[in-house]
């Protein structure tokens, strides 16, 4: 069985984590975009985190309230259950400062399971679970004669997609046995601009995207999606206002060999495991 932080091609090869993100992007920290990875206890983010870095922005592990606040752009991962993804969310006072980032216009980005529990409702062996409720939809077991869906598949993004320009036909890597298998999405007002929706197909089709103003998701990993995954990222990235808010912050952090921000956290987690 391969090690989650390890990525395969569409040959069927093995990829490392450091071979997925690629090597990070030097930038001055005046025009580089400050990114927190939510630390709820969502398992191993580490290759998240690598992979932010090397598609070139600044980034922070952590659940600081006022660090979630500040960054520039803020991802959500999640992997297992969607009951405790939501339950780690609510334990650490997240689902309060995702709603209060995005009343502001300011940038979201949920992973995989961080995808799903935006949706209105989980259910899981049978067990109802309230999500976060900014989209409608359910999230159920796939209609697919083979679960869970792991591997690479290709996804059809809307023409008006940002996310994914430039890999439109590049294909992503899955990890899931639950999805969103129908949008109901009504608009209440001509003025209001409807979400930007990106289905795949496994057994039967299921949202694998959607850009939402600030708020955006992926149902794939695109850390461990190669060279399309790390893309992906950039795209996101470009979208970020630089506000140097965590920039003092992000600095001390570094230790006097001037170690990655991402590499300095990872060696504290190691020495605490």
């Amino acid at each position: 069985m391969r090690s989650p932080e390890e990525g395969v091609t569409p040959e069927g090869k093995t990829i490392s984590a450091p071979e997925t993100v690629g090597p990070p992007v030097t930038q001055s920290t005046q025009t580089v975009p400050t990114v927190v990875v939510l630390d709820y206890g969502a398992g191993n983010v580490r290759s998240a985190v690598r992979a932010l870095e090397a598609a070139g922005s600044r980034v922070l592990l952590t659940r600081d309230k006022q660090a979630v606040l500040d960054a520039d752009g803020l991802v959500v991962p999640g992997v297992g259950a969607f009951k405790a993804v939501v339950d780690g969310l609510r334990e650490v006072g997240a689902v309060g400062l995702i709603e209060r980032r995005l009343m502001g216009g300011r940038p979201v980005l949920g992973i995989c399971v961080g995808l799903q529990v935006l949706f209105e409702q989980g259910v899981e062996h049978g067990e109802q679970t309230q999500g976060l409720g900014e989209w409608p939809g359910v999230v159920e077991r796939l209609n697919a004669p083979v679960v869970p869906h792991m591997g690479w598949n290709t996804v059809q993004p809307p023409e008006q997609t940002q996310l994914f320009q430039g890999i439109q036909d590049e294909r992503f890597y899955f990890v899931h046995s639950y999805g969103v298998q129908e949008w109901n999405f009504t608009v209440g007002s001509e003025h209001m601009v409807p979400p930007q929706v990106t289905w795949a197909e496994h057994g039967s089709p299921f949202i694998a995207a959607v850009e939402n103003g600030p708020l955006c998701a992926t149902q794939f990993h695109p850390e461990k999606s190669g060279e399309a995954g790390l893309q992906l990222l950039r795209n996101w990235i470009s979208t970020l206002p630089i506000t140097g808010r965590l920039d003092a912050r992000l600095d001390a952090r570094n230790d006097d060999d001037g170690l990655p921000e991402a590499q300095e956290q990872a060696n504290r987690q190691a020495g605490a495991a």
